[in-house]
């Protein structure tokens, strides 16, 4: 099924996002997990892209072919395109439709350690690789959106230009990147629909559990922190559990915000953890 008619709906869209593991040996680990997160009934599932290629790419196609075929849950495979090239891409992609995948996320990827933005290969952007995929057959296709405007990107008009471009390219939807305050979603919400984008633009949400991973977070997005958070960091800064259940508690009340304000849909970024995903489908009413 694809996904964008999800999006077609009266109600909301809610997706789960997981990552493949590392090594094998972590593999019952993220099943037990998704047994669990099946059990939720999210509309969808992603599955990010492995992280180096070989093993790891290969393990990105096979849990979300057995998020399909195992619990019926559309999945959606990650797919970036920064240092690959098209006969590497065209094998991926048949890859995927060989095991029934026909939802990917079409991504530019991490630029390579030494490298820049203006890394030259056969893809420079995320629209070059919409654009292929579209070319290859019938694949519904998402595509990344950022908020508070991409990293590496100087400009919101040149954030939101680009993002155009990924939607004459040929998506057929978009997830945002993490943010921490609704308003930042609800503000670009509004000048992307004021550029003419008319996309469905889900939204996404990261539940933060310690200090270090919300650091970590802040410098890989450029998401800024609420002082509310600030102040939830420094009250529990000694008390890792009691901030652990504050972040996902914070997250739950972020998803009742966006849903309340007619969102298209929500994307929790479970980080495999079935008790965020449950915690948060709890709140907001859907288990």
């Amino acid at each position: 099924m694809h996904i964008k008619e999800y999006f077609t709906r009266e109600s909301p869209a809610v997706s789960f996002e997981m990552f493949p593991p590392k090594k094998d040996a972590d593999i019952a680990g993220i099943y037990a997990a998704l047994e669990e997160m099946a059990s939720l009934a999210p509309d969808f599932i992603s599955v990010t892209y492995g992280a180096g290629g070989g093993a790891a790419t290969n393990r990105t196609a096979m849990i979300a072919k057995d998020i399909q075929q195992r619990y019926g849950i559309p999945a959606m495979a990650h797919l970036t395109c920064i240092t690959a090239d098209r006969a590497r891409i065209g094998g991926l992609l048949d890859e995927l439709r060989s095991q029934g995948i026909e939802n990917v996320l079409a991504l530019r990827g991490d630029i390579p350690a030494g490298g820049s933005a203006d890394f030259s290969g056969d893809y420079r952007h995320a629209e070059d690789l919409i654009r292929e995929i579209r070319s290859r057959g019938d694949f519904c296709i998402g595509a990344a959106c950022y908020p508070e405007g991409h990293i590496d990107c100087e400009s919101t008009e040149l954030d939101l230009e680009r993002m155009q471009r990924k939607e004459d390219a040929g998506a057929d939807f978009f997830v945002s990147q993490l943010f921490f305050e609704n308003g930042q979603y609800f503000r670009f919400l509004e000048k992307a629909r004021a550029r003419g984008i008319k996309l469905p633009i889900t939204a996404g949400v990261m539940p933060f559990l310690g200090r270090a991973q919300i650091e970590r977070m802040i410098f890989m997005c450029g998401a800024s922190l609420p002082s509310r958070i600030i102040k939830l960091l420094h009250r529990y800064e000694n008390d890792p559990v009691s901030l652990r259940q504050a972040g996902i508690r914070y997250a739950a009340e972020q998803l009742e915000g966006l849903l309340a304000g007619g969102v298209d849909g929500v994307h929790i970024y479970t980080m495999n953890k079935s008790d965020i995903a449950g915690a948060c489908m709890r709140h907001i009413g859907r288990v």
